[in-house]
């Protein structure tokens, strides 16, 4: 018998001083059976990091043709898709295709480095294109964070993110490897 998602309910309150957004985010998450709670707390703060109120967390793992984190515009264009990992190249190909913006959030330490000393050629020609390096420290300190039912705080300033729970605060340095223009 297959497993089920494990449901996760976050009050994630996002300040954000670098885009001047302010604001609490009443979330229910489902935790696939096979993503980790590293994975679920990337996940949480790559939506901290681009917090909208048309943001929204997708089937994630249980899909193949979406993203983990998306924005649609009111009339269904695709503005935004997150995905988290190391994504392939053609998935990184095809999300720059059919999204305004891709936002990769790679962690895994000597891994993450591996896969974009090996991808970062190819993805030169597309603009849209933001990856964004999380420290293996960071996010394993992140993962100490997760719980059934959490309140986060996410502060950002100046590029620094400050994740604070009830279990303790964790730092976070995002390294940008390929930022995306306009």
């Amino acid at each position: 018998m297959a497993q089920k998602a494990t449901i996760y309910k976050v009050d994630l309150s996002v300040s954000d001083m670098d885009r001047h957004y302010y604001e609490t985010h009443k979330l229910t998450v489902a935790k696939h059976p096979s993503e980790t709670d590293e994975r679920l707390m990337v996940r949480l703060l790559a939506f901290a990091l681009n917090a909208h109120e048309q943001l929204e967390m997708t089937k994630g793992l249980s899909t193949d043709d979406e993203p983990d984190i998306w924005q649609k515009s009111l009339g269904g264009e695709l503005e935004l898709w997150v995905a988290l990992g190391l994504p392939s190249e053609k998935l990184v190909r095809q999300s720059c295709g059919k999204a305004g913006k891709v936002a990769v959030y790679s962690y895994g330490g000597r891994t993450a480095e591996m896969w974009w000393d090996k991808l970062k050629g190819s993805t030169t020609r597309f603009d849209n294109l933001q990856v964004t390096n999380l420290s293996e420290d960071s996010t394993r300190a992140l993962a100490g964070l997760a719980s059934r039912a959490m309140k986060l705080q996410v502060n950002i300033q100046d590029g620094e993110v400050m994740v604070s729970a009830d279990a303790g605060m964790v730092y976070v340095t995002p390294v940008e490897w390929k930022s995306a223009l306009g």
